[in-house]
């Protein structure tokens, strides 16, 4: 494994530089209220008595791939995990199954109100995630010691919206950082640093369903014109959905990180002067 580009504490200001910047880009926005639009989708047949039916039950492979990805890392514990990623892992299936429930109820009635219960548990997901990926990819102890302050920040997002909204003063802007900055920030991440893992192609496979997700979503209208059938909306649940599949995927492939450390540690102890240094322990 090779530490990539950048020496690492260059790569670490790099992403803080990156970071801030996105921070105040949105800041220097004026406020984004929510558009009372949003809450119309193309698709709003009610089938078997239930309203916007598609964008209903669409949502359900979140739950039943949260909860079956939350029960396999609970009951087996991979024990490649770097330590103390366990719980960003297990927040961030509980923010799936969350977001299932919640995004069916706010599509059972689109309105300010529901859609508080649809984006709070997107938050959790969001800052589990990234929790994860900071851990694995920046420092070990960064997703363990961020957890907590993320996901507070993820809550406090949403609530500052909706406050604002009854308010008659709606502002998305920080809503708009908390679930666009992790997900633009995780590619750069998973360039400029190494993990101790190989499963990266589990992590990309999730930022490209994350990105598909809202392209269907952008053209909801369009989708449903040329299937027929199926709106862009409720695809990008859909995928969105199976795209988080792929994390347990990934994480159960890593009950063999633990070998692997072995094997790279007695690599560095039989020829130290090929190795070098990294947070995660040695590196050849």
């Amino acid at each position: 494994m090779h530490e990539k580009g950048l020496h690492h504490p260059k790569k670490i200001l790099l992403l803080i530089g990156l970071t801030i910047a996105g921070v105040v880009a949105v800041l220097l926005q004026d406020r984004i209220p929510q558009d009372v639009s949003y809450h119309i989708f193309a698709d709003e047949r009610e089938l078997l008595g239930l309203p916007n039916f598609w964008n209903v039950v669409s949502n359900l492979p979140f739950v039943v791939i949260g909860a079956w990805a939350f029960l396999q890392l609970l009951s087996q514990k991979p024990a490649g995990l770097l330590k103390g990623t366990l719980p960003g892992y297990l927040i961030f299936f509980v923010g799936i199954v969350c977001t299932g429930l919640g995004s069916a109820y706010y599509h059972l009635s689109p309105s300010n109100q529901t859609l508080l219960w649809d984006r709070l548990p997107m938050t959790i997901a969001f800052m589990g995630f990234f929790s994860v990926i900071l851990s694995e990819y920046v420092h070990f102890k960064a997703g363990k010691i961020l957890l907590a302050p993320l996901l507070l920040l993820g809550a406090w997002s949403v609530g500052y919206w909706y406050l604002t909204e009854l308010h008659g003063q709606g502002d998305l802007r920080f809503y708009v950082l908390v679930q666009f900055l992790p997900i633009l920030l995780t590619p750069v991440i998973l360039l400029l640093f190494s993990s101790p893992f190989n499963t990266n192609a589990y992590t990309w496979l999730v930022v490209l369903a994350y990105a598909l997700a809202k392209v269907f979503e952008t053209f909801d209208a369009q989708i449903l014109q040329v299937t027929g059938s199926l709106s862009g909306h409720s695809i990008k649940h859909v995928l969105a959905g199976n795209g988080a599949a792929h994390i347990p995927a990934g994480a159960l492939q890593k009950k063999s990180g633990a070998q692997n450390k072995k094997e790279e540690d007695t690599a560095c102890h039989s020829s130290p002067l090929k190795a070098k240094r990294h947070p995660f322990g040695c590196v050849l």
